[in-house]
């Protein structure tokens, strides 16, 4: 059985979260059933292994398990919020999804909203790594282009995003006006 999956993806402080969630939102409104996943949430576990610094495989176990209760549950579409650097990455996603007909939307933002948005937000200790590392997975994603549609994020709201994002990953009935 296939299971159309939307993967939204890009740097730190882009608003993979919130859009994802407000897409969500527009499912529900339009009667869609489906799941919503931040992926970072299946990784955080310490320590990390050596070579798998952000955890990836666990957070790729946890996904499979998670799914296959939601799908219990008659989930029928995904939409996943995870920072994906490469292509290659794309297939641990549709193993840990059997029947994934994966879809990746990048969000883009410029340096200055990226910045703005993880001040804003981290406060901790893992503030300057996050400044730090919005720049720098931005520029990476823009030479890697890992993704199947891409949506700037730039002076719009998160309702608009979330509606673009759905009519470019072709999700009909999702973003039906809410009554």
């Amino acid at each position: 059985m296939s299971v159309r999956v939307l993967l939204v993806t890009g740097p730190v402080g882009v608003g993979k979260t919130m859009v994802a969630l407000e897409a969500s939102d527009l499912l529900e409104a339009a009667g869609v059933p489906h799941a919503v996943i931040d992926v970072d949430a299946l990784s955080w576990c310490y320590p990390t292994p050596v070579n798998d610094p952000f955890n990836n495989r666990l957070a790729l176990r946890n996904l499979r398990c998670v799914w296959a209760n939601f799908a219990a549950a008659g989930a029928v579409r995904l939409i996943l919020a995870r920072v994906v650097e490469t292509r290659d990455e794309l297939g641990a996603f549709r193993e840990a999804v059997p029947g994934a007909e994966l879809t990746v939307v990048r969000l883009r933002a410029s340096n200055e909203t990226l910045l703005r948005r993880v001040a804003g937000r981290e406060v901790g200790s893992h503030r300057e790594w996050s400044l730090n590392r919005a720049v720098e997975l931005a520029r990476l994603m823009d030479h890697q282009a890992v993704e199947d549609h891409l949506v700037d994020t730039d002076g719009r709201t998160v309702t608009d995003i979330a509606t673009e994002v759905l009519r470019r990953a072709n999700w009909p009935n999702a973003t039906r006006t809410r009554a």
